[in-house]
């Protein structure tokens, strides 16, 4: 072997140790066979290294040993069990953040939809996402507010028929109008497209009303009644007609005996449009038996009050001259005396007063003529107001027997409990009718 320690050419192998590692007293160290073979020259070939002395094997630690130890065994199934455990509650903790963070979301995509009113879309609001128009709006929509409905009611009406954008706008601008309540049932004109707090003032409006008022004044006839009616609403008048013979169709009381006369109160009534004939004389007949039944008038009185009141209509101007009348309407009729009512004739012959004649009041064959009939006449002549028949459920205490009108333009009229004085007060009419030339 040379010097340097490298095996000379031709010589056997040699195992030559290097220090690898070296802590304490332990070392570890690496053979390395020479061979003359792989000796060329001055340029050295290393072999690869064979393998390690039991030495470094135990330093390290058998594998196989250590896989058969029963408490190295332990050891790791404790270790697996806690890595296990560990994962699980990482898992359980990564749900619970993020179901509590997607509730955050949409808690907060809730608020902000509130606080939007549905800007972005969706909801309630229209198609194009806005939820109130900036109005005026244009023609035009017909609309019907029901007996009973509520603001949310009137705000699903609305927006169906594309007056307001949203139900919920119209329900802001209801609940902060504090006169919205007072909107009352109707057919309704408005328009397309309006502003929510527009709509509500609209409802509001009388003027907005497609309904039609139709006013029937005190002491108008069966017959003048169903002209009034047909001149405003265009109910054709055949129809009116065939209603007013049908009791049942407009809830005619039976205490009125099939007569519809005197049953239509005089009053103003609201008509939709379409309103059947039957609809609106039943609105008529049905505030009469509401009148009649707030006075606590009894039903087997109703007919007899209305036929007094009817000629206490037609026969006193003046409202203070209507319990006289009344009084004395009742002194004839309890002393068996012939009420010799002109208005009573003139109306069985289907004329005005003006063109009664002492004749007529002689005939009788009209069986309206009280100049020659005891009692009231078959029906009421007209339909009483509310004074008219208060006069006769409350008549002023007196002996009138005889009553006239002797100023025609003013209705002045004059009482008398005797003939002479009545005559007295009859002379004082022709004066009045010569000056003025009637």
């Amino acid at each position: 072997m040379r010097r340097d320690g490298v095996p000379e050419s031709g010589s056997t192998p040699t195992h030559l140790s290097t220090v690898l590692w070296r802590a304490g007293g332990l070392q570890v160290t690496e053979e390395r066979l020479w061979s003359d073979a792989h000796v060329s020259n001055s340029q050295t070939d290393w072999w690869a290294p064979v393998e390690r002395s039991d030495q470094v094997t135990d330093l390290f630690g058998d594998p196989a040993a250590r896989s058969s130890s029963p408490e190295s065994r332990r050891s790791r199934s404790r270790g697996r069990a806690r890595a296990q455990r560990e994962r699980q509650k990482r898992r359980r903790r990564s749900i619970w953040v993020l179901i509590v963070a997607l509730v955050l979301v949409a808690g907060a995509g809730y608020v902000v939809s509130e606080l939007l009113g549905g800007v972005f879309g969706g909801g309630s609001g229209n198609e194009a996402g806005v939820e109130d128009y900036p109005g005026p709006g244009h023609p035009a929509a017909r609309v019907v507010v029901a007996d009973g409905d509520t603001g949310a009611m009137i705000a699903h009406t609305l927006q169906v028929a594309g007056v307001v954008a949203t139900e919920k706008a119209f329900n802001r601008a209801y609940a902060a109008n504090p006169d919205s309540i007072s909107i009352q049932p109707g057919t309704y004109n408005l328009l397309l497209e309006m502003k929510a707090s527009d709509a509500v003032l609209a409802l509001l409006n009388p003027s907005s009303r497609a309904t039609i008022g139709v006013t029937i004044p005190e002491g108008y006839t069966t017959e003048q009644t169903l002209a009034k009616v047909n001149e405003v609403t265009l109910i054709p008048i055949e129809d009116l007609k065939a209603a007013a013979a049908d009791p049942a169709a407009i809830g005619l009381p039976a205490e009125a005996g099939g007569a519809v006369e005197g049953w239509l109160f005089p009053a103003t009534y609201p008509v939709e449009p379409g309103a059947s004939a039957a609809s609106v004389l039943q609105q008529m007949t049905a505030k009469t038996v509401e009148v009649l039944t707030v006075k606590g008038v009894p039903n087997d009185q109703w007919e007899t009050v209305l036929n007094k009141a009817s000629i206490v209509e037609r026969e006193a101007k003046l409202a203070a001259d209507r319990p006289k009348v009344a009084r004395a309407i009742d002194n004839r009729l309890d002393k068996q005396m012939p009420l010799q009512v002109d208005a009573t004739v003139a109306y069985g012959l289907g004329i005005s007063g003006k063109q009664l004649t002492t004749e007529m009041t002689q005939d009788p064959s009209n069986p309206y003529n009280t100049y020659r009939h005891l009692g009231l006449p078959p029906t009421p002549i007209a339909s009483p107001g509310e004074v008219s028949i208060d006069a006769v459920l409350n008549p002023e205490p007196g002996d009138w027997l005889f009553w006239v009108t002797v100023n025609l333009d003013t209705g002045e009229t004059l009482f008398a409990s005797n003939y002479d004085d009545h005559q007295l007060n009859v002379e004082k009419l022709h004066e009045w009718q010569a000056e003025h030339g009637g």
